[in-house]
């Protein structure tokens, strides 16, 4: 219901056209090379493949498409990850839409669109200390997957495994695994 009303706010716009609405993030590039919008605006919760992987996604087959990140996430964290993707933008969904009309053509023109409040807050949040390994084995963990299968879908060993988990919770002053894939995911990590 949003993402239709969405559109056709967008489409009302003149110098706007609304080409595709998806219903997976794994479509995204797909979709994209198809169709090469000039902008694509993206969540961060998409079903299957979440915002953030599939803007990277996205960048690396169409590079020349903007990517607009609106979210109700506004931990720095995901503002940082986003960057990282490839987004020219990211945009809290508590604003007007002429906010978003505003922010599509200045990432048009070129231009990098951040919500302010979020990107002060940016400055101030601690850095991810997780390597992109540790990454990796704690979102593995983060669907409840045992060392084993997580070795298994990694192609690590099971103490390797193990050896990124202690050290991933250890980096986030966690207890336990479960504890430290929250308190990633609280600060945008994961």
């Amino acid at each position: 219901m949003v993402q239709d009303a969405l559109a056709t706010l967008l489409d009302m716009e003149e110098d706007m056209e609304v080409v595709a609405r998806l219903s997976s993030g794994e479509r995204v590039a797909q979709a994209a090379t198809a169709l090469h919008p000039d902008v694509a605006l993206l969540d961060i919760e998409m079903p299957g493949l979440d915002g953030l992987s599939a803007a990277a996604e996205l960048h690396r087959a169409e590079p020349d498409c903007k990517i607009l990140i609106l979210t109700t996430f506004d931990r720095p964290g995901y503002l940082k990850r986003a960057i990282r993707a490839g987004a020219s933008g990211f945009m809290v969904k508590d604003g007007p839409v002429e906010t978003l009309t505003t922010a599509i053509r200045h990432i048009l023109e070129g231009k990098q669109v951040i919500d302010s409040a979020l990107a002060a807050a940016a400055l101030g949040a601690e850095s991810d200390p997780l390597s992109p390994r540790e990454h990796d084995v704690l979102a593995a963990a983060a669907n409840g997957s045992s060392v084993v299968e997580i070795a298994a879908r990694l192609f690590l060993s099971e103490g390797t495994v193990r050896n990124y988990l202690s050290s991933a919770i250890q980096k986030v002053g966690a207890q336990n695994r479960l504890e430290a894939i929250r308190i990633a995911e609280q600060r945008g990590w994961l």
